[in-house]
């Protein structure tokens, strides 16, 4: 005999019991007896009213979280730039206090603008920007760089001459390339 024959499931056991209590004359009687149509369908309809009741309170209980989702989602897009503006904002108030400040010369004007732009670029570092300003001689890369001009050059082919703007990325993602012009193929 297998294991399976010799150990009877629960189920198989269920079925046994189940047709032992139905057996006729020697059942032990019910404890409760049977109820009436009218008493199983109120019992149903309750049931189901109860059913239909937790169905209805899912539903907008999911309705909420999708709210809410969206709710959050729409405020992410509207102050994603918020932390970015607040890093900003010293940079405009020395720009403003450099346009309010008395004619001085133009070495103390230089070293104002030269601490702005520290500034500007900390900002930018901390929004997680950074600045593509490829050297001279570097390798064309159509990725980072915007080529404007092609140009004869003592150089190699398709590098770097000069940079005319630099670029910018956030995040490894180019927001604008840097305009470059590159060396021509001899």
């Amino acid at each position: 005999m297998t294991q399976e024959n010799q150990n009877p499931s629960a189920e198989q056991e269920n079925i046994a019991s189940d047709h032992q209590a139905e057996g006729g004359a020697d059942a032990a009687p019910a404890e409760a007896e049977a109820k009436t149509p009218e008493q199983e369908i109120t019992e149903l309809n309750q049931k189901l009213t109860e059913m239909q009741d937790n169905y209805l309170r899912a539903k907008a209980e999911g309705e909420n979280i999708r709210r809410r989702a969206a709710e959050d989602v729409s405020k992410a897009h509207k102050f994603a730039i918020e932390s970015f503006a607040e890093h900003l904002v010293p940079v405009t108030d020395s720009l403003y206090a450099a346009l309010n400040a008395e004619a001085v010369d133009a070495k103390a004007f230089k070293e104002g603008l030269e601490i702005t732009l520290k500034q500007l670029l900390s900002a930018f570092e901390k929004g997680r920007m950074t600045e593509i300003n490829p050297a001279v001689g570097d390798k064309f890369d159509p990725h980072h760089h915007q080529a404007i001009a092609s140009v004869p050059s003592e150089q190699e082919a398709n590098t770097v001459v000069s940079v005319l703007q630099r670029g910018y990325s956030i995040a490894d993602r180019i927001l604008r390339p840097a305009l470059v012009t590159v060396s021509a193929p001899k």
